[in-house]
């Protein structure tokens, strides 16, 4: 049961980024990940990614991040910190894959079998992912909360 009057979150729909260019952001974000680009402007890109998406805004203005972030969760982690590697892009210090794009925005990379977020598995299909599974670990702390996926 919910608390009166607050509504409960059910996840996140979208990220919005705001970026110098926006052909500079498609050809930086399309070397490392793959996505379906949904529209494009001068201004504005939307990238689907599974039943979520970013949207890169022209203008960013602001210093880089430091701790402010988002976290993309990927199908193998290892694929993107080899990516990086790859285009020269610095892997942040600490325990996380961390890295900024060429605006500052910091971005997270979480391997998807190792934590709590789950796609039902119709999206992970339409994804072309439905073979993903969650490390033991996930599950419990899924389970521990009433929210272990079926098996």
């Amino acid at each position: 049961m919910t608390a009166a009057g607050k509504a409960r979150v059910v996840g996140f729909n979208h990220i919005a980024l705001e970026v110098g260019d926006i052909d500079e952001a498609l050809a930086f974000y399309s070397s490392i990940f793959d996505f379906k680009l949904r529209s494009q402007s001068a201004t504005m890109a939307f990238i689907d990614l599974g039943d979520q998406f970013i949207n890169f805004s022209k203008g960013r203005r602001q210093a880089p991040d430091d701790e402010r972030h988002f976290g993309l969760v990927v199908d193998e982690k290892e694929t993107v910190r080899v990516k990086l590697a790859e285009l020269g892009i610095e892997i942040l210090p600490g325990p996380f894959l961390d890295f900024l794009d060429p605006w500052g925005n910091r971005v997270e990379i979480i391997g998807y079998p190792d934590i709590q977020f789950t796609k039902a598995p119709h999206v992970l299909r339409g994804m072309g992912l439905g073979n993903l599974r969650k490390s033991q670990k996930a599950i419990d702390e899924l389970t521990e909360k009433g929210m272990a996926p079926d098996a």
